[in-house]
């Protein structure tokens, strides 16, 4: 076949878990042709993952899966951490309202999950799913990725080529091993015991909605486990103990064992109990030219904060739009560059936040446990430190390079009215960059000149408005999330990226003529155009 006949997809995928099902979507509503290659001809039909935070939830949304979500999910309940005791010793209030509106997280039963992704995927016919196909090898050259793929069932091989190619093939990516990154080790390793299991009708048990009970004898773990067909699951998670064979976990009498302080035989019914080991790894390099990671294959973090799905479909948001400017013609391939450099600094500190709850949980020297009971009754204890922000890469900086205030903090949502309508902010204005402005007073200061340069760029332009939105840049901030953030911030006005995260913010027309200025010449260093598009 000759090269110029030959088809070459936009992006090729290997992987077909939830980051590389997300990713594939984000690509397609982008116009982008996706093949996803994965080994095994069903996908796994066990959970693993139990939830996904407000951000997740609004990115999801806003790639058309808002009305399904409900059916999939529901709002977690307070997630409080017990000594031995049942003395509190931490409370983390996921149940409480979020900067993107609605709860901090939602519980998931991640198969059913995958389900509503996968019918998404098959809704677009520029993604071509490939079940029971292997990628043998890996390759690429100044124009393309290539891989060649083994159909598992026939053991006929092809070539397939593609623009980019990304992994997303989990823990043991052979996607990262040819890129050639080696894996930071940080240093958490435990084993542990997860059962999922099933109330049965009628039963309701007589356990905390969700906690951690950090009890030197076991360790152990009580979290919801999402929502399938109306009925609600539960998990278990039980550390090995010093001295312990992993066998011995392994079985299900030994589950009903470790379950009976909780949970009877006659109550409810195992979905499953495996043996997995908790560690704390992330990919030292994220990109070799056109291949790059996504997922468990650029990070693996303890489950303490929920967050390895999370961040995983963190990398999908941030690479498809940057992803899309490339491929589109609109940026050159620099652009990728900030995906690794943005996006592995945040994975970081997350892997350190899970980590440092993992430590409290998993003692179990009695005498040690004493000691970490005490830091927290005496509040001596060294805080957990904060849910990370961008730290760098494409936002606003200054003249030594230093990341400006506001800049890299994530963006509010909220419910807006604008001309006339009613509804979500995302849903009313879409995502492009956007320059929200305090009051009617400072837009109006703003020149047309710098409005127009913003355009442009693809972006848009609002302020927020008490009570008029009959004009087309005005929005009603119906439930204040914008003001608020706004106000504690000290922002006048802020120009937030694609992805809903602050590029930079000001406190003056004349500030935001710099703001706008900055954004122009950081995008045109990486050749963008709005007029590029192929």
């Amino acid at each position: 076949m000759n090269m110029k006949d030959e088809v070459i997809y936009d992006v090729i995928q290997v992987g077909y878990g939830p980051v590389s099902e997300i990713l594939a979507i984000m690509l397609a509503r982008q116009g982008h042709s996706v093949a996803v290659f994965e080994r095994w001809t069903e996908r796994f039909p066990l959970p693993r993952a139990v939830c996904i935070d407000h951000e997740i939830y609004r990115v999801l949304s806003a790639i058309g899966l808002r009305d399904e979500l409900p059916e999939v999910s529901h709002p977690a309940p307070l997630y409080k951490w017990f000594n031995a005791e049942w003395k509190e010793l931490l409370s983390i209030d996921w149940a409480a309202e979020s900067i993107s509106g609605g709860p901090e997280v939602h519980f998931v039963h991640q198969p059913t999950m995958e389900a509503m992704f996968d019918k998404a995927v098959r809704q677009y016919e520029n993604i071509d799913v490939n079940l029971g196909s292997e990628v043998m090898e890996i390759s690429q050259t100044d124009e393309y990725a290539e891989v060649v793929v083994k159909n598992v069932e026939t053991g006929a091989t092809r070539i397939v080529r593609g623009r980019y190619l990304i992994g997303a093939d989990g823990a043991n990516s052979k996607v990262r091993a040819v890129i050639g990154s080696q894996q930071e080790d940080r240093g958490f390793e435990a084993d542990w015991l997860v059962i999922d299991l099933m109330p049965n009708d009628g039963v309701t048990l007589d356990v905390p909605a969700a906690a951690q009970y950090c009890n030197p004898a076991r360790p152990t773990t009580i979290v919801p486990a999402g929502v399938r067909d109306g009925k609600y699951y539960r998990r278990w998670e039980f550390m090995r103990m010093p001295g312990e064979a992993r066998e011995q976990l392994e079985s299900e009498e030994m589950a009903w064992k470790l379950l009976e302080p909780w949970v009877k035989p006659d109550q409810a019914v195992i979905v499953r109990h495996k043996v997995y080991t908790f560690r704390s790894l992330i990919a030292k390099n994220w990109r070799n030219k056109r291949l790059l990671i996504a997922g468990d294959a650029a990070h693996v973090m303890p489950p303490f904060m929920g967050q390895g799905m999370c961040a995983g479909l963190r990398d999908d948001w941030n690479l498809a739009w940057k992803l899309h400017l490339v491929l589109s013609g609109q940026a050159d391939e620099g652009l990728l560059d900030t995906y690794e450099t943005e996006r592995r600094p945040h994975a970081s500190d997350i892997v350190d936040l899970s980590m440092y709850l993992g430590k409290v949980i998993c003692v179990p020297d009695p005498e040690a446990a004493a000691r970490r009971d005490k830091s927290f009754f005496d509040k001596t204890v060294t805080p957990p430190p904060p849910f990370p922000s961008l730290i760098a890469g494409l936002l606003d900086k200054d003249i030594s390079g230093a990341i400006r205030p506001g800049a890299g903090l994530l963006g509010p949502h909220g419910t807006v009215r604008h001309l006339g309508v009613v509804g979500r902010y995302d849903d009313l204005l879409g995502q492009a960059f956007a320059l929200v402005v305090r009051d009617a007073e400072l837009f109006s200061a703003i020149s047309k000149n710098d409005l127009e340069k913003l355009h442009s760029l693809g972006g848009v332009a609002v302020h927020l408005s008490k009570e008029d939105d009959s004009v087309g840049h005005a929005i009603v901030d119906l439930d204040g999330k914008f003001s608020s953030f706004m106000d504690s911030q000290s922002m006048k006005a802020m120009l937030v990226r694609p992805d809903f995260y602050v590029y930079g913010s000001a406190l003056t027309s004349t500030d935001v003529s710099g703001l706008i200025g900055r954004l122009d010449n950081d995008l045109k260093g990486y050749g963008y155009s709005k007029g590029n598009e192929r």
